[in-house]
Order: C-alpha cells, then sequence, then structure tokens
C-alpha cells in the first residue's frame, strides 16, 4: 500500500473532499491539516488529499463528477 495525492485544498474542503470519497468507499486520510494553526495561518497552507495507490482512477473519477452524481 502507498498513498497518492489526489489534491489539496484548503482545511475545510479537504474534509469535504475525504468525505465525499469515504462515503464512496474509497479510504482518504488528510495531511498536514495541523500545519501552522498556532500562528494562525492553517488556512494558507494546502492540505493533502491522499488516497491508497490502488484506489487513485476511481477517486480522481469520482471527484470529476459533480456531487449530485456520485452514484
Amino acid at each position: 500500500m502507498a498513498l497518492v495525492e489526489i489534491g489539496r485544498f484548503d482545511m475545510f474542503e479537504a474534509h469535504i473532499v475525504a468525505g465525499r470519497l469515504e462515503a464512496s468507499g474509497i479510504p482518504a486520510v488528510c495531511f498536514d491539516t495541523g500545519a501552522s494553526i498556532a500562528d494562525g495561518s492553517a488556512l494558507l497552507i494546502p492540505v493533502r488529499v491522499m488516497v491508497d495507490d490502488e484506489d487513485e482512477d476511481a477517486a480522481r473519477e469520482l471527484l470529476s463528477r459533480p456531487d449530485d452524481q456520485t452514484a
């Protein structure tokens, strides 16, 4: 298992993207969510959304569709 990055988002959007993937059966994790939170610049540092390399194609395909067409 190797993790691959499927995108960089602001902190809130990254968790929404990861949740959308998880809801579709694709495990996802957010990296760098706590970066620079102490100095108040957390929204300036992108959060990486990572998936298993075997799920990369399915994740990218899912994220290319509008939210209302995830089924």
